[in-house]
Parts: structure tokens; C-alpha cells; sequence
């Protein structure tokens, strides 16, 4: 049922294998690819064509364990058998790692074969599906129980049940009678429900009102009866008891004093240091400092400690001996120590306008990364946590791909071959103004552009980049380049297919030795089939070298989502095998947003 099982160190190193070989190659390095190298551990399954891995992390020993089985396969022990493979193997080496560390994963021999195999035996055995429970006859049911007799409402009767929940929300006078007296109670409840079975209508309503009397009567008995005169409080004042006073301390208590508020007949207080200064216990003499303390390390302490422990105060050698063994001491860090800094720092990133399904799945990748960690040195659980999420978001920020426009530009200025960009987007977002712009830029490189004006659809769109040329080769005259023509507008009108428009103006481009081509594309929305397959297809014929999706920071996340379904609309209208996707995304229209990015 399994394709193979591996476990291998974070630093490549395969420890064991079952049905290993080339089969398992591809996948388990694509799984390190893909996630562990882009810190994107938040799930613990990866789909690899028809291939479905599972991984755990062992973090303290630094060990991956995967699994793979095919894709339209469901086995439900898969996650069971991982973690017990996971403790075994672990228990089983652990000295083995503690000791000699790397040289033991070098020179280590693992023999785990036959564990595995009743590890995989017992979980499977465990998975099979149990008989289906059988249903119960209606003898066996409650209902059968029931006679008709007590399934018959009387007009102006309530249902037991009723009667039984209005008596459990009944004041706690009546609380108090039903506890005083509960035989009576019970015994008066069966006669009258036996009562009300055999007598008329006309008798229950009686029984009802005089029942109903009866209660108010009661009531106003009670109510007239006096209440139990209250200890009487003590009068005259207390004295505020601080945490810093001293327990035999005179007590400042003037409300017996025979003065009545004459300053010259109150005697004075005659000082006493010790008392002023609290405890005789304390070193006598001795101003004791406020203990503070800045809001970050407030933070971390609050952090730090458990809640379901209290903190116990030792005084002397020993509590800094404790201090310095919770410092020093090896702490493998658990799920519930990171989840109050993940929670604050998932927060931080929404504030931020970070997505919030983002910062779940950046929170729990570093979770999943930490967990089971041994923390360094004088390190604290925010620390860790805060290094591990920034090296998370520097890994997931970083391209895939060499971003270096100019270097790309001059490789193609050796092969003789302009070099294509072409800019696709939504309606609105700024694609020819940000063209002129990336135009201008390029040109105070020294490097000649050709715009394609390939947005057939929109009025007005060949005039905008019409004038924009007109602009720029206004701040760039040829005789400031040797009588060169640094950008130029390439343009067929109106209703003309844009592939063929952008092919034109490769080929012409490249006759004219222009450096690079600027391909300006209609905008259009990603659920627009026809408009993505005409976007598809000119990629498609042109082959640029540079796509970029441009979006408006306005928006915000929503962004993103434009660019994901555009990116899947261009690969499900492609024909061709592999289809070309989306390189880069350009963020217009900064200026319309705050601080907060």
C-alpha cells in the first residue's frame, strides 16, 4: 500500500529507507524544494503528481520523517504509523544521537526494518473497518416504553416535562421549601398527578385556582414577616491595610478620639523607622528599589511563564541558582509555550495587512519548525520564536528566480535579440502609465525601447502611449544619443489581434536594433474566458522573456488573489504543453496607502 518510507537528517543525509530507490528520489526532493526550504511547513501532507507525501519534523535531532503513497488512495493509519515510527526510531537512537551527534548519524548503522514492519502491521490492523453497528428493534427503544395513556394532553394541563423545567426555574423561595421538605414534596406530586388522571375538567380547574391562592397567600405571609434583624455592622473607620506595613505598626484610628477634629489636642505620632520602612524581617535600614521592568521584557515574561504553575519566590543563593539553571539549562520548547508569542505575533502580521490565512499558515510553520527544539544559551521563548519568523519571511520573500532586469538586457543585447516584456493585468490598474515609467528607467540606462501598442480594445489607449513617447523622447532628444531614437512607438490601430501585433513588433525590433520591447496588453478580468485566451495565446506565440502582472496596492490582499486566479486562467487557456505563467507582479499606485505594508 505505501510507496516507500524514508527518514533522512536536515542536512541530507538518508538514515533508512523502505522501498527506497529512484521511485522516491524525485518526490522527496521536490517535498524539500517546495516546503522545507521555503519554510512552508504549516501542512504536513504534499501532493507531488501522483504521489502524496507525509512528513513529520523532528526538530531536536533535526530528522525528517516522510511517507508516500499514491494520490487516489485513502489510508487512515498513515498518520498513526508516522508517529509511532517517529517514537521508536527516536527512542530507540536516542543515545546514539546525544553522544556522538553527527558522527553518529555518519558512521551510525540503523537497523529498522523489522520494527517498521510491525509498526506498519499494527497500524494497519488498527484501520480496518469495524461491523456496522445494528440498529435497535423498537422494543429496545425508549418509545416502546411509553403507553398511550401518558402520550394524552388534557386541555389546560402542561406536559410533565414542562411542569418539571418551570419548577427548576422557580425562585429560590420555592428552592428552599422543595429543599426543606423533599419526601412531602415528592409524595404530594404523585397524588396529585394520580388526581388529575381521574378527575374531570371542571375539578382541575378548581384544584388549579385553589392551588394558585394557596401560593399567593404564602407569599404574602412571607413577605410581612420581618426579616432577621442582621449583625450590626461595627461603626467607625478601618485602617488601610498597605503590603509594605508593618504588622505591629500603631494603628491610626481617630474615629474613637475625644478631640473631635481640634489639630492642637491630636498628639503627635512619635516615628519609628523600622515601621516606616515595613517588616522587621527585612535588613533594617535598607530602601528596597521598585521593581520595574520595560514593556518588552514585561512581554517576554509573561510569555515565559507557565499559567497553570505559580511562580514561588525563593530568596538567596537559591533562587539564583534557579534563575541561572532555567537560563542555562537545555529547554526543549513545546507547542504550548510558542502558542501566547504565535498568537501575538499572528496579530502583528494582520495589523501589518497581512492576509490572516497567511499569518495561520507563517505562524504555524514556525510552530511545527520549533516545536520539540532545544533553545540556546540565555534565550527566551519570544527571541527564538521571533528569529525563527523572521527567517521564515526572508526565506518565503526571496525569489525563485534571478530579478536582475538590466544583466538580463545585456545578455540579450549579445545574442543580437531584443528582450520582450509584457505587461497583463485587470482594468484599471495602471499598466500603460507604469510601461512609460519602467520606459523612462530603461532608457537612463542606455538602453533603446520599442513600445508595442497591443491593447486594441480601450479608446484612447494608442494615443496614451502616443504621447507618452512623445514625452520621453522630449527628455531624451537623439542628439543627446548620437542621433539615435531612444523609444518609438510601434502601433497598428484598433481591432487588430494583438499576438500578431506584438510578433510584428519583435521582428521589427529586432531589423531596428532596439534594445528592449515593452508589449502593452488590453486589461482584462481573470474569469473573461475569451480575452485570457487571446492573453494566452500571445504569450504563447511570442514567448517574452518577462512576464509581469501588474496590480494595484489599493487593494491589498486582493491582489494576490487577482494574481493567483490570473496565473491559473493563463495555464488553463494555454495550449500548449507546459504552459508560460507569470513571472513577477508590479505593485502600482503606492502612494494611496498608508505605512502599514
Amino acid at each position: 500500500m505505501l510507496d516507500f518510507f524514508t527518514i533522512f537528517s536536515k542536512g541530507g543525509l538518508v538514515l533508512w529507507c523502505f522501498q527506497g530507490g529512484p521511485a522516491a528520489t524525485a518526490p522527496v526532493n521536490a517535498l524539500i524544494r517546495s516546503v522545507l526550504l521555503q519554510e512552508r511547513g504549516g501542512n504536513n501532507s504534499f501532493t507531488h503528481e501522483a504521489l502524496t507525501l507525509k512528513y513529520k519534523l523532528d526538530n531536536q535531532f533535526e530528522l525528517v520523517f516522510v511517507v508516500g503513497f499514491q494520490k487516489i488512495l485513502t489510508l487512515t493509519y498513515v498518520d498513526k504509523l508516522i508517529d509511532d515510527v517517529h517514537k521508536e526510531f527516536r527512542d530507540k537512537y536516542r543515545n546514539e544521537f546525544q553522544q556522538k551527534g553527527t558522527l553518529g548519524l555518519l558512521n551510525g548503522t540503523f537497523d529498522f526494518k523489522d520494527d517498521f514492519i510491525r509498526l506498519l502491521r499494527d497500524a494497519e490492523e488498527s484501520s480496518k473497518v469495524r461491523a456496522p453497528t445494528v440498529m435497535k428493534t423498537f422494543e429496545q427503544s425508549l418509545k416502546s416504553q411509553k403507553t398511550v395513556k401518558c402520550m394524552i394532553e388534557t386541555r389546560g394541563e402542561k406536559p410533565k416535562e414542562k411542569v418539571k423545567n418551570k419548577k427548576n426555574k422557580g425562585s429560590k423561595k420555592e428552592g428552599t421549601e422543595a429543599v426543606a421538605a423533599p419526601g412531602k414534596a415528592s409524595a404530594g406530586d404523585k397524588q396529585s398527578s394520580g388526581d388529575r388522571e381521574e378527575l374531570t375538567k371542571d375539578e382541575i380547574l378548581q384544584k388549579n385556582r385553589e392551588e394558585f391562592f394557596r401560593r399567593h397567600m404564602k407569599a404574602g405571609e412571607k413577605s410581612s414577616k420581618s426579616p432577621k434583624p442582621e449583625a450590626q455592622k461595627e461603626k467607625g473607620k478601618k485602617p488601610r491595610v498597605w503590603d509594605l506595613e508593618n504588622s505591629n505598626a500603631k494603628v491610626l484610628d481617630y474615629s474613637n478620639s475625644a478631640t473631635n477634629g481640634n489639630a492642637e489636642a491630636c498628639p503627635m505620632e512619635e516615628f519609628d523607622p523600622d515601621a516606616a520602612l515595613g517588616d522587621r524581617n527585612r535588613e533594617p535600614g535598607r530602601l528596597y528599589d521598585l521593581e520595574y521592568e520595560s514593556d518588552e521584557e514585561a512581554e517576554e515574561e509573561k510569555v515565559v511563564q507557565n499559567p497553570s504553575k505559580p511562580s514561588v519566590k525563593k530568596g538567596g543563593l537559591g533562587g539564583m541558582f534557579g534563575m541561572l539553571k532555567g537560563l542555562v539549562g537545555s529547554k526543549s520548547l513545546t507547542r504550548e509555550d510558542m502558542d501566547p508569542v504565535l498568537e501575538k505575533m499572528k496579530d502583528h502580521l494582520i495589523a501589518k495587512n497581512v492576509a490572516a490565512e497567511i499569518a495561520v499558515q507563517l505562524c504555524e510553520s514556525v510552530a511545527k519548525k520549533l516545536e520539540g527544539k532545544v533553545m540556546g544559551t540565555f534565550t527566551t521563548v519570544t527571541s527564538t520564536v521571533k528569529q525563527a519568523l523572521q527567517e521564515a519571511l526572508v526565506q518565503i520573500l526571496q525569489p525563485q528566480r534571478r530579478v536582475d532586469v538590466l544583466r538580463d538586457v545585456m545578455d540579450a543585447q549579445r545574442h543580437r535579440r531584443p528582450y520582450v516584456v509584457t505587461f497583463c493585468g485587470v482594468n484599471g490598474v495602471g499598466k500603460s502609465t507604469n510601461l512609460a515609467k519602467i520606459s523612462f528607467w530603461l532608457i537612463e540606462n542606455g538602453f533603446s525601447v520599442l513600445i508595442a501598442a497591443c491593447d486594441t480594445f480601450r479608446a484612447g489607449a494608442v494615443e496614451q502611449l502616443r504621447t507618452h513617447t512623445r514625452r520621453l523622447n522630449a527628455l531624451h532628444p537623439p542628439e543627446s544619443h548620437g542621433g539615435r531614437t531612444m523609444v518609438q512607438l510601434y502601433e497598428k490601430g484598433y481591432g487588430k489581434d494583438a499576438a500578431g501585433i506584438a510578433m510584428e513588433a519583435i521582428a521589427y525590433a529586432r531589423n531596428q536594433g532596439f534594445d528592449v520591447v515593452l508589449v502593452d496588453t488590453a486589461g482584462r478580468m481573470q474569469d473573461n474566458a475569451p480575452l485570457m485566451t487571446a492573453l494566452a495565446k500571445l504569450i504563447a506565440v511570442n514567448t517574452p522573456d518577462l512576464v509581469l502582472f501588474v496590480g494595484e496596492a489599493l487593494v491589498g490582499n486582493e491582489a494576490v488573489d487577482q494574481l493567483v486566479k490570473f496565473n491559473k486562467a493563463l495555464a488553463d487557456h494555454s495550449m500548449a504543453q507546459t504552459p508560460r505563467l507569470i513571472d513577477g507582479i508590479v505593485l502600482t499606485k503606492f502612494d494611496t496607502i498608508d505605512d502599514k505594508v
